[in-house]
């Protein structure tokens, strides 16, 4: 059991959670900023959760929910008010609705996340600041104390996992019915990643899925409102390949309006295929730094199940590992 210590305060209203772990701070943190790894343990025993958002900045959020064994559902959000890399994070801790707005019927919490090194590896300080002593009385009443140490009890096992969170390829998940998470640690800092992401000529070089492909047309969209269009064809050479007809229409392409763009965290935009009558994804990409390179998450929400599982079923995820390999090799070498 890593947690050493519980200390309420109800003076100050606080209660301290020191936890203390074999494996180094950054490997700690790495647990706490990956969403991969925080859903495995940020929950009760019994109650993983599902992170559909995970922004660790200053202004960023996440957005959670735990699933009980019976299907009870719990969803939560965090605002992350302060982060200081590799050392502490504090956020507004609340409890959301089904839709994943703040429900303000219930309590928030101020919560800091403090991260220390130890001569036998690291050790996490939660300190979470209640408003007044009823509220106190209130969350630890609906059991926070034991869900907080029960989901610390989960985390040795996450850091021993080094091989399902390692770079490498991108990672496709499902996430509930209708959504896609696609993560991938990219050999960049977080400002190279996100000017590959939107710069014409950087895009050109590396967004092209598989080998035989060129972008002919890239308008890039970078403020809120403003609208991008992407189109690709195919070489001569591939058409020659595959035995297609060089009058034959090969080139398709994406337009879309961006939603939100907080340069270099986090972009996110709608995006529907040129030419199609069809409903449109919302499409949320957050990059986060890590030593050695910069983990970039995509969540991608569809219209419903059968259009995500149709793109899926077409090698979405090799076409976005080609690229992503094409990036690292030709434009952050």
């Amino acid at each position: 059991m890593p947690v050493t210590s519980v200390d309420k305060d109800l003076d100050a209203l606080t209660m301290t959670v020191t936890a203390d772990f074999a494996a180094p701070r950054t490997r700690l943190w790495e647990a706490y900023t990956d969403p991969r790894q925080i859903e495995k343990f940020w929950g009760p025993e019994g109650w993983p959760a599902t992170f559909t958002r995970h922004d660790v900045y200053p202004g960023g959020r996440s957005a959670y929910v735990m699933n009980g064994p019976d299907g009870q559902t719990s969803p939560g959000f965090w605002e992350f008010l302060a982060v200081d890399p590799g050392h502490s994070f504090e956020v507004r801790d609340g409890f959301a609705d089904a839709e994943g707005n703040e429900n303000s019927e219930m309590p928030t919490m101020r919560i800091v996340f403090t991260f220390e090194d130890t001569d036998a590896g690291s050790r996490l300080i939660t300190t979470t600041h209640f408003g007044s002593l009823d509220q106190l009385e209130q969350l630890l009443g609906m059991g926070m104390e034991e869900g907080l140490t029960s989901a610390m009890s989960q985390i040795d096992d996450v850091l021993a996992d080094l091989t399902s969170f390692a770079a490498g390829e991108a990672d496709l998940q499902l996430l509930g019915d209708t959504q896609v998470r696609v993560t991938r640690l990219i050999r960049g800092t977080a400002e190279q990643v996100w000017a590959a992401h939107h710069d014409k000529d950087l895009l050109q070089k590396w967004l092209l899925g598989p080998d035989g492909w060129t972008m002919p047309v890239c308008e890039v969209a970078t403020a809120v409102g403003e609208t991008f269009r992407y189109e690709w064809e195919p070489t001569a050479e591939l058409l020659k390949e595959q035995g297609a007809h060089a009058d034959a229409p090969q080139r398709f392409g994406f337009t879309g309006e961006v939603l939100e763009f907080d340069a270099p965290h986090r972009a996110v935009n709608t995006e529907s295929m040129i030419g199609m009558d069809a409903p449109s994804t919302l499409n949320e990409m957050t990059l986060m730094p890590r030593d050695g390179g910069t983990l970039l998450t995509v969540v991608i929400t569809y219209p419903d199940s059968q259009l995500r599982d149709i793109i899926l079923e077409t090698g979405m995820g090799d076409g976005m590992e080609e690229s992503y390999a094409r990036l690292e090799r030709e434009v952050l070498a």
